[in-house]
C-alpha cells in the first residue's frame, strides 16, 4: 500500500466515524430541533472527507471533480433543507411556522386553534 492509499483509508474511516457519532446524537437527543444539530456532521464534513479522499487516491480526474461538484450542491443546498424541516417541525408542533400566527394551534393569535381544539376547549368551559 501507498501512502495516498494509507490516507485514503484514514480519511474514509474518519468519515464512518463522524456518522457514527452522528447516528448516536441522533439517538441520544430529544425533539427534531435538537435532532437536527446531528445531522450537519452527516450532510457536510463526512462528503468533504470522502471527496477529499477521492481526491488523494485518484488525483486531478473526472471523478474527482464529480465529487466535488457533489460537495458543492450539499454545501449549497444543505441550509434550505435544514431550515425546510425545521419549519415542517414548527408546523406540525404549532400549526404555523409564524410565532402568534392566527390559526395555529397554540392559540396565541385571533380565531384560536384547529376546531378539534376550540371543540375540546368548549368540553372544559361546560364542566
Amino acid at each position: 500500500m501507498t501512502a495516498r492509499h494509507v490516507t485514503a483509508d484514514v480519511l474514509l474511516a474518519l468519515a464512518v466515524l463522524v456518522v457514527l457519532v452522528s447516528c448516536v446524537g441522533v439517538l441520544v437527543m430529544r425533539g427534531a430541533y435538537a435532532k437536527l444539530h446531528f445531522l450537519t456532521p452527516v450532510s457536510l464534513v463526512a462528503p468533504f472527507l470522502v471527496a477529499v479522499a477521492i481526491g488523494v487516491q485518484m488525483g486531478l480526474r473526472e471523478n474527482t471533480s464529480s465529487s466535488w461538484l457533489m460537495l458543492a450542491f450539499l454545501v449549497l443546498s444543505g441550509p434550505f433543507l435544514s431550515h425546510a424541516t425545521l419549519r415542517a417541525a414548527r408546523v406540525r408542533e404549532k400549526g404555523d411556522w409564524r410565532p402568534g400566527a392566527p390559526g395555529g394551534r397554540s392559540g396565541g393569535g385571533k380565531g384560536g386553534g384547529h376546531a378539534s381544539h376550540a371543540a375540546a376547549d368548549e368540553d372544559k368551559g361546560q364542566r
